[in-house]
C-alpha cells in the first residue's frame, strides 16, 4: 500500500495508524517509500506511524548537516506529535537519531537503529567521479544491498538523478563529510534511553564492527541480527526486520 503525503507548515511527511508514535527517519540516499512495510505492518500493530521527509536539499548551503536536520525532526516531533516517541533510524536518520536523541532525550521513549552512521561508514565517497554512467550508479546502489535486485529501476533513476543535480550532489557531499566529521564513540555511553540495534550481516556501509561497537558503548541496548541482508535491513528483509522490531519494542511503549 502507498501512503499519501500530508503537508503541514514546513513539513511533508506520512502518517498512518493509531497508537504510541513511531518517528522513521530515511538515509542521506533515502526516501519516504524505504519504509512502506513498515509503515503497514506498525500502524495495524497499534502504533501511530510517522515518516517525514528530511530536508536533506532544502537547507542553506553553511546550514546543510545533521545537528540541523535533528533540530527539524525536534521541531515536527514537538509540532505535530507532543509527546514522546520511538524514534527509528537508516544510515544517516540513525545518526540524527542519536544527536536527537543527546539533545532532547525527553522527546524519546526509545531508540532502534539499524545500519546508523555515527561511528564510519564506507560511502560513495567525495565525489562522484562517473556521475553520468548509469552503470556505474546502478552498480554503487546495488553494492548497498546484499541482494542486488532490491536496487530497482526508481531507485537507481532517484540516485542517478541527484548525483547529476548539481546542488543537490553538493549537499549530498556536504552532509556525508558531516556525517564523518560529527563521529560520536565518546558521545554514546551519554544515551539514556532503551535502544535497539537491527543490523544486516552483510553491511558493507556501516559494517557489523559499527554495530558491535554501538552495543558495547549504548548502555542499554539490543542487537540482533539479520543474516543475508546488507545496509537496509527494513527494505531487504521488512519481514524479519519487522518480527524483531515488534517483539522488542511492545513492552516499551
Amino acid at each position: 500500500m502507498r501512503f499519501s503525503t500530508k503537508k503541514e507548515k514546513k513539513y511533508n511527511f506520512i502518517e498512518a495508524g493509531e497508537g504510541h508514535p513511531l518517528v522513521l527517519l530515511h538515509g542521506l540516499m533515502g526516501g519516504l517509500s524505504n519504509f512502506d512495510k513498515m509503515v503497514n505492518f506498525f500502524s495495524e500493530k497499534g502504533f501511530k506511524v510517522y515518516v517525514p521527509q528530511l530536508p536533506i536539499y532544502d537547507l542553506p548551503v553553511l546550514n546543510t548537516n545533521l545537528t540541523t536536520i535533528a533540530k527539524y525532526v525536534i521541531k515536527f516531533i514537538e509540532t505535530n506529535i507532543g509527546k514522546p516517541v520511538t524514534i527509528v533510524g537508516n544510515s544517516m536518520g540513525g545518526h540524527v537519531g542519536l544527536i536527537l536523541t543527546l539533545a532532547r532525550p525527553d522527546l524519546v521513549q526509545n531508540l532502534v537503529l539499524t545500519g546508523s552512521s555515527g561511528l564510519y561508514e564506507r560511502a560513495f565517497g567525495d565525489s562522484f567521479p562517473r556521475k553520468n554512467d548509469r552503470s556505474y550508479i546502478r552498480k554503487k546502489a546495488e553494492e548497498v544491498f546484499y541482494d542486488p535486485s532490491v536496487a530497482t529501476e526508481d531507485l537507481v533513476d532517484e540516485v542517478f538523478s541527484v548525483v547529476n543535480d548539481r546542488m543537490k550532489g553538493i549537499k549530498t557531499v556536504m552532509l556525508a563529510r558531516s556525517a564523518i566529521k560529527h563521529n560520536m564513540l565518546n558521545d554514546l555511553p551519554k544515551i539514556s534511553r532503551p535502544t535497539c540495534l537491527i543490523w544486516g550481516k552483510q553491511d558493507n556501509v556501516t559494517p557489523p564492527e559499527v554495530a558491535e561497537d554501538m552495543h558495547k558503548f549504548i548502555p542499554n541496548s539490543d542487537l540482533f541480527w539479520i543474516d543475508k541482508c546488507g545496509h537496509a535491513a527494513m527494505m531487504e528483509k521488512p519481514d524479519e526486520f519487522n518480527e524483531i522490531l515488534y517483539n522488542w519494542v511492545k513492552d516499551k511503549v
